[in-house]
């Protein structure tokens, strides 16, 4: 089996050991990390995303997919870095502010970066400010709001209002997601898009991005 597809399958069923130890066997041996990166890392990841969106991988099994991506995305970071490889756009995204609950934030987080993006992960219980400053200071692209309970869910009005405020809402997308929150109330607030669920917040991502 060829070393891209022993990473792929590695990162599919979750062994990050072995992603580890292929990826830099990998590195070593001189194959390219963009290489790596576009034929292995996120192939593998698409691939993930499609086995839960058929019903065949759970959170869990999602979680662990995107862990081991992640291991060999840290081996590829300084290359990428070196050579200027641009990410497919800048998210900044977290759990809006009186909202604790990170699980959902860092799966999407992580699928988001295995599919190319870069992450300015805010945290938990981040004020609309923070939204904002990371607008002004980090050129994100797209705002990612997570919230999981519904008397937090009205903080994503508060951090759409704040970008309005601040005359940078029209320079971002905005996509919300969290189990109180629906199509309907994204429409309702203003927001871009909404995903139910990790692998549809990548698909989401990309089409908002792809649109403007």
């Amino acid at each position: 089996m060829e070393t891209l597809e022993i990473i792929r399958k590695a990162i599919i069923e979750g062994q990050a050991k072995e992603v580890e130890q292929h990826v830099q066997a990998a590195l070593d041996s001189g194959m390219k990390a963009t290489t790596i990166l576009y034929d292995g890392l996120i192939p593998a990841m698409a691939e993930v995303g499609r086995l839960y969106e058929e019903g065949e991988y759970f959170v869990p099994e999602m979680l662990i997919a995107a862990r081991a991506m992640k291991t060999g995305l840290g081996l590829l970071k300084p290359f990428l870095v070196e050579g200027n490889v641009q990410p497919l756009g800048k998210v900044a995204i977290a759990t809006v502010q009186g909202d604790l609950h990170d699980i959902g934030k860092n799966l999407v987080s992580l699928m988001l970066e295995g599919a190319g993006f870069e992450i300015v992960d805010l945290g938990v219980n981040a004020e609309p400010q923070k939204f904002v400053d990371a607008v002004q200071q980090q050129q994100v692209n797209v705002v990612a709001m997570s919230a999981l309970l519904t008397t937090t869910m009205t903080r994503m009005k508060d951090t759409i209002t704040a970008l309005d405020a601040a005359g940078v809402r029209g320079k971002v997308k905005v996509i919300i997601g969290g189990a109180p929150i629906t199509q309907a109330y994204a429409d309702e607030i203003g927001a871009d898009g909404y995903a139910p669920d990790a692998s549809q917040a990548v698909n989401l991502t990309k089409r908002l991005l792809a649109a403007s």
